[in-house]
């Protein structure tokens, strides 16, 4: 985990750089280069055409890459990178020939990969070529020195207007990001995961080709990609739009080399290391540090399910078992600067990452990995489509979804939500090693139904355990508040951990979506 926790420590660094306004030209087939630009000729390209490249590529050993010139690029380390500036009149697409300006990152000790980057008009394709006269190198100079055929690190799709933030960027493996509806960058997505959290090492699989094509609608960008690893190739097709809100829709066409024990479809990563939940004194001045708050779930059956993230000392995976999903997702629902006190980093404005299947995905389950963090440059949640059939080799699979890097989960249900989670423990005495915990669990309810219902509605609190029963459930509205508090206690034995679900109920008819918590005594009560 150690060297992507170092990918993901610089990437949020290098998104978040100033950049100034510039001016560029665009590129077609038979017009004037960009200022400082040179591009490949050009070569038919289409989206089945990119198929049949990954499906022969599948059919061959994978080549391993090699990094080139290692001893100078990792002389860039993060100071040095942060030297290195691409030159704004080099920018692709800022005459208006393409929807959004782009821009490209240099190569260095965290990202040494290149990556050949294209753009497609009217059916061709050029590569843009790497040239160090495209950079400002600063402090850096010794960098200037790599040869004109070292590629790229990957590239940034910014504003049309101000050109001064981009609200796109593909670096490192097969990660993108979005700044999303509140401009801010937090979670990430993947192309894929494979193996993640297990004994074995986990596969990186990397996007080593990019095409950009403008789309029929103005607002959008399309973005192919070709996807090689030692256990699969894929052509991925993504179209992004941003109007208010930033949309992607995503076809991945994955062609398996060797069978996969755990395949992760629609991945996402993103951090989480305290909360209100598990805030404990000492660990450091803000009241929570998140980029994502919590699992949203969207059943097949048509349950809204909302599961708070953990911060566990050991790896945690859990399975939430279904059959054709509508959505899940990584959501930072606390918009509360309050809740943070970060004036730098705004965490109350990490983007919310929904993932929305496009057609029917069959048997499966969500899989939550939980990894243990002390420090908020590591990425430690991910979160995946798990297909209930294994990958097996020599298979072709497709799926289609939809990614939303909104502020709030889409298409929510007039359900109320649960806007926070807060527990207390106590450890009665008892001969060891097997002490008894007694937790109290606070839920806070907002929204839907219970905006209409007086102070004293006869609500109910449904809470069980797998282990353990709950005890004293109780329901109040939280004084000057529009907030209703469901609360429970639950005493358990030993160092097991217990599944928790509970939801408000009016009568028979289901207020709330469902809380589900995972509680280890062991770890919380330390």
């Amino acid at each position: 985990m150690k060297r992507e926790m170092t990918r993901r420590s610089f990437l949020a660094s290098a998104l978040s750089l100033p950049w100034l306004p510039f001016l560029g030209q665009g590129v077609r087939a038979g017009e004037p280069l960009p200022a400082g630009l040179e591009f490949g000729p050009a070569q038919p390209f289409s989206f089945d055409a990119l198929r049949q490249q990954a499906q022969r590529l599948a059919a061959q050993p994978y080549q391993a890459p090699v990094i080139r010139h290692a001893d100078l690029l990792d002389r860039i380390d993060y100071d040095a990178h942060w030297e290195i500036q691409y030159r704004p009149e080099a920018t692709l697409w800022r005459g208006g020939e393409g929807p959004y300006p782009v821009r490209f990152f240099h190569l260095g000790r965290l990202f040494p990969l290149p990556v050949k980057i294209h753009v497609v008009h009217a059916g061709a394709a050029r590569e843009v070529r790497y040239s160090s006269r495209l950079f400002t190198f600063g402090k850096a100079d010794f960098a200037a020195a790599l040869p004109d055929d070292v590629g790229f690190a990957g590239f940034r799709v910014l504003h049309s207007k101000t050109e001064e933030r981009d609200w796109l960027a593909f670096l490192g493996a097969s990660y993108f990001r979005s700044s999303g509806e509140l401009d801010q960058y937090g979670v990430s997505a993947r192309g894929i995961a494979i193996d993640t959290a297990l004994p074995t090492a986990e596969e990186f699989p990397r996007f080593t080709r990019f095409w950009l094509e403008p789309a029929a609608d103005p607002q959008a960008v399309t973005i192919y990609a070709l996807l090689d690893g030692p256990s699969l190739t894929g052509a991925y097709r993504i179209q992004a739009t941003y109007r208010e809100r930033v949309v992607m829709d995503v076809e991945a066409v994955l062609f398996f080399r060797a069978a996969i024990r755990r395949l992760g479809v629609a991945p996402l990563t993103s951090m989480f290391w305290f909360s209100e939940t598990n805030h404990q004194p000492g660990w450091d001045w803000r009241p929570e540090v998140h980029d994502s708050d919590g699992l949203a779930l969207w059943t097949g059956a048509g349950e809204r399910i909302w599961r708070p993230l953990n911060n566990p000392r050991f790896v945690q995976t859990n399975d939430f078992i279904d059959r054709n999903p509508r959505g899940f997702g990584l959501s930072q629902r606390d918009r509360r600067f309050e809740s943070y006190e970060d004036d730098l980093v705004f965490y109350e404005r990490r983007p919310t990452l929904w993932v929305e299947p496009l057609e029917p995905w069959g048997e499966g389950a969500v899989q939550l990995i939980e990894i243990p963090t002390d420090y908020e440059a590591n990425d430690n949640i991910v979160a995946y489509w798990a297909p209930g059939e294994p990958a097996r080799a020599g298979e072709t699979r497709t799926f289609r979804y939809r990614l939303h890097w909104v502020a709030d989960e889409p298409y929510w249900s007039d359900r109320s939500r649960v806007v926070a989670t807060r527990m207390s423990w106590n450890t009665l005495p008892k001969t060891p090693p097997r002490p008894v915990h007694r937790v109290w669990i606070a839920i806070d309810f907002a929204g839907g139904p219970l905006e209409q219902l007086d102070r004293k509605a006869p609500i109910e609190l449904v809470a069980d355990a797998t282990r353990g029963s709950p005890r004293n459930p109780s329901v109040f509205q939280v004084a000057n508040t529009r907030r209703w508090r469901g609360n429970f206690e639950i005493e358990l034995e030993g160092a097991e951990s217990t599944n928790l679900r509970a939801y408000l109920r009016l009568g028979d008819r289901a207020l709330s979506e469902t809380w589900l918590y995972q509680f280890i005594p062991r770890l919380s009560s330390s």
